[in-house]
């Protein structure tokens, strides 16, 4: 005997007034107890490896603003901090909510058709970046098939569990100053020392490269910071080797010197957002343990 044809909860190619009334109102829920946030989808610059799950060379380069409802109102979930052999490490996780409708139509297009694990998240309100995880959309807080909607996936929100964001010079340039200037101090940068003689000053965030023109440098990169009294130029995401005796030319501000010396990889900084050791600090340590002027130091002579 097949249900009732007058109370059909489940029609099958429709959707009722009854569930988009239940999506307004999860919606409108969400725009009052939620906060705003930038969601980052992530890109890449070369094949992703599907096998071993892989990117290397992903980038971030959008960010897209829209409303999230935060679950862990009483805290971060995660293992949370601890200290390892490997140094302090912050393993907080937190899930948020968001609107199936209000992402596809704030963000999603035929690349993003949902949120994706590897996605990221940035919250201004602890000023910090989360990695999607896993996107749930079955479960209670994704209102499981409520009044029969369901099929296709279709369900009225996204749950996404997510864990602190561990940066390792991923591209992070979305046009938005708060989130660029939360990555900025966290690349590793070179030191480039220039001679005197040099014309104009280099600005922040600008491009820099020797060459005839951008189009064809031999080497480029960002810039940190300019000291124009110590003629110290600090540059990241550097592309290319900066050669001795030639100039420096920055594409903004027209500034041109020329470099003297060798640049410095010891520019001193951090590249995670934890407390971790860098590289530069184990090179140091491990130059005076090991003498690397042997050919095979690990062997026997």
């Amino acid at each position: 005997m097949p249900t009732n044809f007058y109370f059909n909860n489940f029609p099958a190619n429709q959707v009722t007034d009854e569930q988009l009334l239940v999506e307004d109102l999860v919606i409108e829920s969400m725009q009052i107890h939620g906060m705003d946030v930038f969601y980052l989808p992530r890109t890449s610059r070369d094949q992703v490896d599907y096998l071993y799950g892989e990117d290397t060379l992903k980038q971030y380069v959008s960010a897209h603003p829209i409303e999230m409802y935060l679950e862990n109102v009483s805290g971060m979930d995660g293992e949370g901090d601890f200290v390892s052999k490997f140094g302090l490490e912050i393993r907080d996780e937190l899930s948020l909510l968001v609107s199936r409708r209000r992402f596809k139509y704030s963000i999603g297009n035929s690349n993003f058709p949902r949120p994706r694990e590897g996605d990221l998240v940035y919250i201004p309100l602890i000023e910090n970046f989360f990695e999607i995880t896993f996107v749930e959309h079955e479960n209670d807080q994704a209102m499981f098939y409520t009044l029969g909607r369901g099929r296709g996936g279709n369900v009225y929100v996204y749950a996404l569990k997510m864990k602190q964001f561990v940066f390792s010079s991923e591209v992070i340039s979305t046009g938005i100053e708060e989130i660029d200037s939360k990555i900025r101090d966290h690349y590793s940068r070179n030191r480039i020392v220039v001679s005197e003689g040099g014309t104009g000053n280099y600005q922040q965030d600008e491009i820099v490269y020797q060459g005839t023109d951008l189009a064809n440098a031999t080497a480029s990169a960002i810039v940190h910071t300019w000291n124009n009294t110590l003629r110290n130029l600090d540059v990241y995401r550097t592309r290319g080797s900066f050669t001795t005796s030639l100039q420096i030319v920055g594409e903004t501000s027209g500034a041109i010197w020329t470099q003297t010396g060798t640049t410095n990889d010891a520019v001193f900084e951090d590249t995670t957002f934890e407390d971790l050791i860098d590289n530069n600090r184990i090179e140091t340590e491990s130059d005076s343990i090991i003498d690397f002027s042997e050919i095979n130091p690990f062997g026997e002579p």
